[in-house]
């Protein structure tokens, strides 16, 4: 196998996201994570349902497998049996996310995606979220809107929980006693310092940090061969 990409350590780390989840909804959202959604599916966590986005539950390969409602896909929202991986205009330290404005609500400097579903999806079930330019411009010490709600405003949310924040960089958690964000992986090139550096707000950095786990050779293929073979990857995250 040639030398693994960026880009491979990323849908890795996506992968990850998801593993152990047992029998829930994926809803990835973004080229690398759908890649990694579909990995995980197909090699450690099997019982992962997949999505067409529409009406139908779908295998790796796209096929149906079966029917979802939306009656029942909302139902699968807002009782914690779904794990989606969004992505972020903005994040803080605390997982607050923000996809709908730049600037003052009021008078915004540039309009987004809006709120859409970020406030159900982080209040109803696990969201993850997925970084493909890390920047002090995404990592921010205080989101200009909450679109996707932070630990430090979910207090009585029964399945509030941010597994993850994946970027180019590493892989980040909020495993510390007051839910800050922690660095839990570098992506292998990756220094501390780049990171500390790309991020606008003090990250709570353990003494050691662990790089991002490698694929297995079957992982590769599955990547390669299987899930991506036109390369698609290499356009969101460089080589």
């Amino acid at each position: 196998m040639s030398e693994v990409s960026r880009a491979e350590y990323c849908v890795i780390a996506c992968a990850e996201a998801w593993r152990g989840n047992g029998e829930v909804l994926a809803s990835p959202m973004g080229l690398i994570p759908s890649i990694g959604a579909r990995l995980a599916r197909l090699t450690f966590s099997p019982d992962l349902l997949l999505t067409d986005g529409e009406a139908m539950l779908v295998r790796p390969d796209g096929t149906p497998e079966g029917w979802l409602p939306y009656r029942q896909h909302l139902a699968l929202v807002s009782s914690g049996c779904r794990h989606v991986m969004m992505g972020a205009s903005q994040i803080d330290r605390f997982g607050n996310q923000n996809i709908s404005c730049i600037g003052d609500w009021e008078r915004p400097a540039r309009q987004l995606l809006g709120v859409r579903g970020a406030p159900v999806n982080t209040l109803n079930n696990p969201t993850s979220y997925w970084v493909p330019r890390h920047s002090r411009r995404v990592f921010v010490e205080k989101v200009d809107m909450v679109c996707g709600v932070g630990y430090d405003r979910a207090a009585g949310a029964r399945y509030h929980r941010i597994p993850c924040v994946v970027s180019d960089l590493g892989v980040f958690d909020f495993t510390t006693p007051d839910h800050s964000m922690r660095l839990a992986s570098l992506h292998p090139g990756v220094t501390v310092e780049q990171v500390t550096e790309a991020t606008g707000f003090d990250l709570v950095v353990p003494y050691d940090v662990p790089p991002t786990r490698e694929p297995t050779a079957e992982e590769l293929r599955l990547i390669r061969e299987v899930i991506d073979p036109a390369g698609s990857r290499a356009r969101e995250v460089g080589s």
